[in-house]
């Protein structure tokens, strides 16, 4: 069985990060090693939650680990607190990173074109750091709007789809450059003529082409979809399915949870009814 250590924090409710990680790797047949970064009570949009940082715990972790030999066939990176853990991130690659082991960074800074409570530039700029040593990149768009220097203000001051997405994949494909990793833009809301019809999508860009795919939008941003996506495409290339593959399961996966989730009622700091279909991921 291939095993992916997982480097994100551990958030009893949200259903994000580590308890998303785990389960969808697991059903999708891959052993999930959680490294935790954090451990809170709930996540950060709460309106109040414990939060415990583990930086100066993460070494311990790799210390035994080393002892028992182990190797991973990846390693996935998550919501990190600040640049000394990114430094522990760059430690630890050195020391399991071989050839053959594949790392998915998801660079956890903000949505929605604010940055998350804990972002600081030092952050950033270690994060633009990390992502260099990525295979695989999956930043939602303001995270893209982060990385690249875009703006988020004037990206969404585009009256057309078809200027946004251009605005967009120009920006995605520097990334690339800058990386030679392969991206995927989540959460693409382009502009609609039709504000009864929105959509939502997401653009994947390897250096060689583009490839856009969406879905109806019902307005809702809920907590956990941006960890579930990436998730899945991680287990998804643990089984040797290419990326495009991968960003299709992911969707049809999110939009099952998302659509009964909506029907629910729920409210969207609490993430979404994911469970009953990690059966979609088999």
């Amino acid at each position: 069985m291939k095993k992916v250590a997982v480097i994100q924090d551990l958030s009893s409710f949200g259903k994000c990060s580590l308890t998303a990680a785990i389960p969808v790797l697991s059903v999708m047949g891959v052993q999930a090693c959680p490294l935790p970064t954090a451990i809170l009570s709930a996540q950060t949009d709460y309106p109040s939650f414990f939060y415990e940082d583990f930086t100066s715990k993460m070494q311990y972790f790799e210390e035994e680990w080393s002892k028992l030999e182990i190797t991973f066939d990846g390693i996935y990176t998550g919501f990190v607190t600040g640049q000394e853990q990114i430094n522990n991130i760059f430690r630890f690659l050195d020391k399991f990173k071989s050839s053959d082991t594949l790392v998915l960074v998801d660079p956890v800074m903000g949505d929605k074109g604010e940055a998350y409570k804990l972002f600081t530039e030092e952050l950033l700029v270690q994060m633009r750091e990390l992502v260099k040593r990525a295979n695989v990149i999956t930043p939602n768009v303001t995270e893209c709007c982060l990385l690249t220097g875009l703006s988020y203000e004037k990206l969404h001051n585009y009256s057309n789809k078809e200027d946004f997405i251009k605005a967009l994949e120009e920006a995605g494909n520097a990334l690339q450059q800058q990386t030679k990793a392969k991206i995927i833009v989540t959460g693409v809301n382009p502009p609609s003529n039709n504000m009864d019809k929105q959509f939502v999508g997401n653009l994947y860009l390897d250096g060689t082409g583009t490839f856009y795919s969406e879905i109806p939008y019902n307005g809702k941003s809920y907590s956990g979809t941006g960890d579930l996506f990436a998730s899945v495409v991680m287990g998804s290339l643990m089984r040797g399915e290419d990326l495009q593959k991968s960003l299709q399961l992911a969707q049809e996966f999110l939009t099952a949870a998302i659509h009964d989730t909506y029907l629910e009622g729920t409210p969207e700091v609490e993430g979404v009814n994911f469970e009953k279909y990690l059966k979609l991921l088999l």
